[in-house]
């Protein structure tokens, strides 16, 4: 148990964790309070009997004496003092047993310093206004006073019923994926907008990409013609200043066409970084977003990174971010369908290859996993310069060299393994070191981007694109003859033309898959 020098207002932290106590008084002390801790109720009701306190914090989960039982004690005590109940899993009946013990207030963990801060600030408003009631004012007024916080007491058992309801519908959910399908579908239930979406925007896609989506009016928001750019804008203005993003009421000065009546837009960060926005529209001219809609919508974000990040950590990490992948990989199909196509013959190739030559299972599950996502860097390529059917500018194709470096910083993002992202990021070096994004050269390149490299050229040659036909297979093979020793690696050429002289390689949409 500790003290501080008695200021004029004395605060009394009860919770069984040390550093919480620590934290607490070491902040309200530097800001004048007078702090007491102790470690559980028990200890609690004695620090009561010696010390005149003006507010209590409490934990509910504590051992010898709860959080509930001490406010009943203190209730009985002197029911002057306020109490606030701190936990992380709140509950119906727990929130149902504060009411009946006189608890003012109810802070879901976690709770930071400035929010208790606040919650103090108001409950010594409020106690102040208490006592005056039971001093001054007449017996009606009182009552009126109580029926008033009686109120307030209700409406924060909807409000943890709502965050209830957060926690556990993320819960049952068991891929990465399915977050964000859940994220929008939750929001849109929630907040009653007319349209949620989840955008991925980060470091390594620049740009907004949508990739779920939920509508409850009579048909989707057409945001081509909504001010597609200015929603755009502010989605990025809000991954830039990190913070939740509410318009209440459009008027059109931020560039929103007025079909958008309300809006509301929240980074969700995994692992402390900006993965993506979870945004929310209003068309009705009498539905206006309020900040409490923010808060839910924010403390839905903090749940479904967390069971992203759960999922990775704890569950089955390939499973789940794989699907978070695939379906980007997936996304990036309905602009060009060239890629997915290509990405799968890739791999197939690739493992012909690396078994060919010797490679380990897990080399092979490395390369397995590279292959399919190598070209998932597009996904931050303008359309105009991805699906230009003539031939790139030289600027277009320095933007098109980024596509490396981008797929590289979103697996890294989503806490894949370091071989995968070198293999992205190599799959386009040169053995000479002419090549990019690193000018890499000989066994400076990963080998199993030295493999990558040879099936990309191969399959890229091999297939039609919008531009050209395929090429003859005397061309393509002639070409890569020719690279051995400049583009590719000598040895992996060798095993590439002895494979396709033994008939095991065919051209095209044709090409065997492993």
């Amino acid at each position: 148990m500790r003290s501080t020098i008695d200021n004029e207002k004395k605060i009394l932290f009860v919770d069984d964790e040390e550093n919480i106590l620590s934290i607490a008084c070491e902040y309200f002390r530097q800001r004048g309070y007078g702090v007491v801790t102790a470690k559980n109720g028990r200890e609690a009701a004695s620090v009561l009997d010696s010390e005149r306190i003006d507010c209590c914090f409490t934990d509910i989960n504590m051992p010898e004496m709860d959080g509930l039982e001490l406010a009943e004690h203190i209730r009985m005590k002197d029911n002057s003092i306020p109490v606030v109940v701190m936990t992380g899993y709140p509950s119906m009946e727990n929130t149902i047993k504060t009411l009946k013990n006189g608890v003012v207030d109810f802070l879901i963990k976690p709770v930071s310093l400035n929010q208790m801060e606040l919650c103090l600030k108001r409950v010594f408003r409020e106690r102040q206004l208490f006592v005056e009631n039971i001093l001054l004012k007449k017996e009606v007024e009182s009552k009126e006073r109580l029926e008033k916080l009686n109120t307030q007491l209700l409406g924060k058992v909807d409000e943890l019923n709502t965050l209830n309801k957060i926690m556990s519908d993320f819960t049952a959910i068991s891929t990465s994926m399915s977050v964000f399908k859940r994220a929008v579908d939750l929001a849109l239930e929630i907040t009653g907008a007319d349209d949620t979406r989840f955008y991925v925007i980060n470091e390594a896609v620049q740009r907004p990409f949508e990739v779920a989506a939920a509508h409850g009016g009579p048909s989707p928001l057409d945001t081509a013609s909504a001010g597609n750019r200015s929603i755009e804008t502010l989605i990025m203005e809000t991954v830039t200043d990190e913070i939740p993003l509410l318009i209440s009421q459009n008027n059109g000065a931020r560039g929103l066409s007025l079909e958008i009546r309300s809006l509301m837009a929240v980074p969700l960060k995994i692992r402390e970084k900006t993965f993506g926005v979870l945004t929310a529209i209003n068309r009705n001219m009498d539905a206006r977003f309020t900040e409490k809609d923010l808060y839910y919508l924010s403390f839905m974000t903090q749940n479904a990174a967390r069971t992203v990040e759960n999922l990775a950590l704890y569950e089955n990490i390939y499973e789940n971010l794989f699907a978070t992948l695939f379906a980007f990989v997936k996304a990036l199909q309905a602009r060009d369908e060239y890629t997915q196509q290509h990405s799968n013959r890739v791999t197939g190739v690739a493992l012909m290859i690396g078994k060919a030559f010797g490679c380990s299972t897990e080399e092979l599950d490395i390369l397995n996993v590279a292959g399919r996502l190598h070209d998932i860097g597009k996904i931050g390529i303008r359309d105009d310069i991805l699906l230009k059917p003539g031939k790139l500018s030289q600027e277009e194709f320095e933007i098109i060299k980024q596509h490396p470096v981008i797929g590289s910083e979103i697996v890294e993002q989503l806490g894949l393994w370091g071989r995968e992202q070198q293999i992205i990021r190599g799959h386009h070096e040169r053995y000479d070191g002419q090549g990019y994004p690193d000018e890499l050269k000989k066994e400076e390149i990963p080998l199993l981007a030295r493999i990558l490299a040879v099936c990309d050229a191969y399959d890229a040659m091999a297939s039609d694109r919008p531009y050209r036909s395929e090429m003859p297979k005397e061309r393509i093979i002639h070409i890569i003859r020719q690279g051995s020793g400049t583009q590719f690696d000598p040895d992996i050429v060798e095993v590439f033309l002895k494979l396709y002289e033994e008939g095991k390689l065919s051209m095209g949409t044709e090409q065997t898959h492993a």
